[in-house]
């Protein structure tokens, strides 16, 4: 049977033209801030950063209000010393075999290859996993509903926790990443998603000049 919801007034902030020009404005100018990392120091992080991180990233809408993720937090030594390994196996093979010459090119600049040292240098792995269905408390399986589109927002709302606490990250998805499901024990109705390092960065760390595309090529007005 299905479970209705009740209706609770919403009451949101609301702001004149000019506080939301120069909100937004100041948004954007922060955002684009945010540069992936790789090289990361192992200064610890307070747990309660962490937590506050994923409870944001548990804000995010979802299809039929599912919630389909999991967020698992890995600070455990051992258990992100196996994760390297076995996600450097899996790179390892991906970088000289599977990879195409295209690829290969587009990479080249970024200067990555299947080395993962910052797997275990960040005091934080947080592991995405999806969840393709869940169980009610009588066992009975629960269709989960857009479950990509979901946790991929989810996953946007965490890199914009993380950079806003002042912490840095890197969406790293080696595959295929059955791995980390099989090291992290998840239940059955879960697949991995995403492996994100999370810290501060390294001193005098270095990232590559990229360019952002400017509005014009990404926004189309109609």
């Amino acid at each position: 049977m299905a479970k209705y919801y009740s209706f609770i007034p919403y009451f949101p902030e609301t702001f004149s033209e000019e506080e939301m020009m120069t909100k937004s404005r100041g948004f954007y100018h922060h955002a684009n801030k945010r540069r992936s990392i790789r090289h990361f120091s192992n200064r610890p992080i307070h747990r309660q950063i962490i937590e506050n991180i994923v409870r944001t990233a548990g804000t995010a809408p979802s299809g039929a209000n599912k919630q389909p993720w999991t967020f698992v937090v890995v600070s455990d030594p051992k258990l992100k010393s196996k994760i390297r390994i076995a996600a450097e196996i899996e790179e390892k093979e991906f970088y000289e075999r599977k990879i195409t010459d295209e690829w290969r090119n587009d990479l080249a600049p970024l200067g990555t290859d299947w080395r993962k040292p910052f797997l275990e240098i960040a005091p934080i792995l947080i592991v995405v996993f999806r969840q393709d269905y869940s169980f009610d408390t009588n066992k009975n399986k629960q269709k989960h509903y857009y479950v990509m589109e979901s946790v991929g927002i989810a996953v946007g709302m965490l890199i914009t926790a993380i950079h806003n606490s002042g912490l840095v990250t890197l969406t790293h998805t080696p595959s295929p990443m059955k791995f980390l499901k099989e090291i992290l024990n998840r239940p059955i109705n879960e697949k991995p998603f995403v492996l994100m390092p999370v810290g501060y960065p390294a001193e005098n760390v270095t990232v590559p000049d990229i360019k952002r595309k400017q509005l014009t090529e990404i926004m189309v007005w109609k």
